[in-house]
């Protein structure tokens, strides 16, 4: 099925990464800072594009075509609503993650709360995020590449998990040498390249004879497909997304701040947090998280929605449940020699970049908050890098072994999503809100795993009851706990207060610490509107530019001016970085 030119240029790329990473295996090996944080000295730039190539996983087009495929453009808002909570991690949270000078996520934990409590927590959420959830992460991801692979090539079996595992030690070579340079590095590559497979396959598969341009496009599909929006309650067509008043709820005011979802962490987290950190200071990393958002939500998914539009026209018979492979099938029927080597390159680069960065994010966490913290070692800096090589060895196994028992990427998903219901909150209030503790943060974790297989097992009930159940249940039960259990040594939230200075409620600590408390100010709050309203105006305007509604592209041209403009001044008053 590929010709010469295409195992060149699928060779090229391997050679090509493998000799970025290993160009900053010296740059990374001096400490953990260096290794997981780049020492603190990544542009924003290169942080930005770093964590939408992160996102942009073998899984993501295939996702993307499956929910265009179930309802349309709309069904996209599945995750489009994430938007408002990322800007508000943009303009409220990334200088605080800069500012705090810890060195992983949870680590936070450590300079925010005390007692054995907050002990128990840091080293309990490293194995929970670093090993568990990371695991399954990166098992659906490798799930994602066999199910391409699968189809391009009808390899099946053992045949199918050796070439995975190959991928996987190709990014396992590059991230565990070189750190998180290499890998943010390779990532921008990576991105690039990906990005331009995708708009390539694109543009192939638009103006085909079957398909006839934009406009014989338009032509094939029922109106429903090409809108942008969801409608709420009535009967589904399968031509637009349909979804009841209390889903509609659950996605459009709850799910952005409520629930832990990895890429998508109420007040930023994981490898979102660890790109903040790395970054050159407070501003640089303010500017590549808004980068991130850009990108990610309004650029990024145009050119699968595209395929995914063409797919309805191209495979009518294809059910809904695999209509994912759609996408693969486009590549398979449209692509000539070369370009086929270019998008299954393009496939392996997003492949890499999500997976690297989950090694490198998973082991940062279990070196430094689980492994350093358990043994109390003190460890050479050199000899702790050499430690984080090998608990990232042994995350691949873990990954390996979750890839062989799980049978679904939706289901992933969904345990994911409502199992981290009603913990966003917690995330949010311990920056702004003194008196959370380490028993809040911890009875937010694990209060929605018990809600959740009750409402479930016990009552029944499915998805959006559950989700209201788990979110309603953890914020008392979080709550609560907050008022009846001891709140943080005095002496731990005035050191945090004077380090980070967060704004919020944290008066009393800062009369006694002689600071006055500053922000967020209104103006902040106007500007996050805006930057909401500036993101969706210009996911829509690309939108309507690319399917020619010229009338919905002078629409969303007023509202991203208005936007913009509002986000411009009450930024440059409300955010002083």
């Amino acid at each position: 099925m590929l010709a010469l030119v295409d195992w060149l240029i699928i060779l090229a790329y391997v050679v090509l990464t493998v000799i970025i990473g290993l160009s900053y295996k010296n740059k990374s090996s001096k400490s953990l800072t260096d290794y997981f944080l780049s020492g603190r000295q990544m542009p924003w730039v290169v942080a930005g594009l770093s964590m939408v190539a992160t996102t942009f996983a073998a899984d993501t087009p295939l996702a993307v075509t499956e929910l265009v495929g179930k309802a349309g453009i709309s069904g996209n808002w599945l995750w489009w609503n994430f938007l408002i909570g990322g800007m508000l991690t943009t303009l409220f949270f990334a200088h605080l993650w800069r500012r705090s000078g810890v060195l992983t996520e949870v680590e936070l934990l450590d300079i925010r709360y005390s007692g054995k409590v907050a002990t128990f927590l840091r080293g309990f959420k490293a194995i929970y995020l670093g090993l568990f959830m990371n695991g399954l992460i990166i098992a659906w991801v490798n799930l994602a590449l066999m199910s391409i692979i699968e189809v391009f090539f009808g390899l099946h079996g053992q045949t199918l998990m050796i070439i995975m595992i190959s991928a996987m030690l190709v990014a396992v070579l590059y991230s565990t040498l070189s750190g998180l340079w290499g890998v943010a590095v390779t990532d921008v590559v990576q991105f690039v390249i990906a990005m331009t497979g995708s708009i390539v396959l694109a543009v192939l598969v638009i103006n085909s004879d079957k398909i006839g341009g934009i406009e014989g496009l338009k032509a094939q599909l029922p109106q429903g497909a090409l809108s942008f929006f969801p409608r709420i309650g009535g009967e589904s067509t399968g031509e637009v997304l349909t979804i009841s008043l209390g889903a509609f709820l659950a996605y459009g005011l709850f799910q952005w701040w409520a629930s832990w979802y990895p890429g998508a962490e109420p007040g930023g987290g994981g490898y979102i947090a660890q790109r903040m950190m790395s970054t050159k200071n407070e501003r640089h990393s303010v500017f590549a998280t808004l980068l991130f958002q850009i990108t990610h939500y309004t650029l990024r998914p145009w050119p699968w929605i595209l395929v995914g539009l063409a797919a309805l026209v191209l495979y009518p018979g294809l059910d809904q449940e695999h209509f994912r492979l759609a996408y693969v099938y486009a590549m398979r029927d449209f692509l000539p020699a070369g370009l086929k080597g270019l998008l299954l390159v393009a496939f392996l680069a997003a492949y890499m970049s999500t997976i690297s960065t989950q090694l490198n994010f998973g082991a940062s966490v279990l070196t430094n908050d689980f492994y350093l913290l358990l043994t109390k070692k003190k460890l050479p800096p050199r000899q702790q890098v050499n430690v984080a090589r090998i608990i990232t060895l042994v995350l691949v196994l873990v990954s390996i072994y979750f890839t062989t028992i799980i049978n679904t990427i939706s289901g992933v998903w969904s345990f994911i999503i409502e199992c981290g219901a009603g913990l966003g909150m917690v995330l949010i209030l311990r920056w702004y809100w003194w008196r959370v503790s380490a028993w809040s943060e911890l009875a937010a974790m694990v209060t929605p795993f018990i809600v959740y297989a009750v409402g479930r097992f016990a009552l029944g009930w499915v998805f959006p009851k559950t989700y209201f159940l788990t979110i309603g249940v953890t914020t008392v039960v979080w709550i609560l706990t907050t008022f009846l259990t001891p709140p943080t040594d005095r002496q731990k939230l005035l050191e945090f207060y004077r380090r980070v200075r967060p704004g919020g409620w944290w008066a009393p600590i800062a009369k006694e610490a002689g600071l006055e408390v500053k922000g967020p100010g209104w103006q902040l709050f106007v500007a996050w509107m805006s930057a909401v309203v500036m993101g969706y105006s210009t996911l829509f305007w690309i939108g309507s530019l690319i399917l020619h509604q010229w009338h919905d592209l002078f629409v969303y041209s007023v509202t991203f001016i208005l936007g913009f403009g509002f986000f411009v001044k009450f930024f440059k008053i409300g955010y002083n970085v």
